[in-house]
């Protein structure tokens, strides 16, 4: 097991002042955190089968355009072929929708909401 990094302990060693997460958007780091999401949370179930993150217990149906399928269907290719992390296309959608709902702010629903109204 990796021992875990206090980050306050590194920040104020470095005379630094934590200001809260940042996370990457997209190109290449935004490759590489969604990587280590993939591999830090999807595990074979007990009774065997493909690996998938444990607290993903609702299912739901999500209409895709075909190039958005195929875009998807790329990205899961690249992972399993770089880590050896057998993710399906929708495993790697389901992914991505939680992270950009945990980034969405209040402000951005907002301002999502006012550009619709227009």
């Amino acid at each position: 097991m990796k021992k875990q990094l206090d980050m306050s302990k590194i920040a104020k060693g470095l005379g630094a002042e934590r200001r809260g997460k940042v996370s990457a958007k997209g190109g290449y780091f935004g490759a590489l955190e969604l990587f280590a999401a993939v591999e830090a949370r999807f595990r074979v179930p007990d009774g065997g089968g493909r690996a998938t993150d444990p607290e993903w217990t609702e299912r739901r149906l999500v209409a895709l355009a075909p190039a958005t399928l195929r875009r998807l269907a790329t990205l899961a290719a690249k992972v399993r072929k770089r880590g050896g992390v057998q993710v399906a296309p929708m495993q790697l959608a389901a992914l991505l929708l939680e992270k950009t709902a945990e980034q969405l702010s209040e402000k951005d629903t907002e301002r999502l909401l006012r550009k619709r109204a227009r």
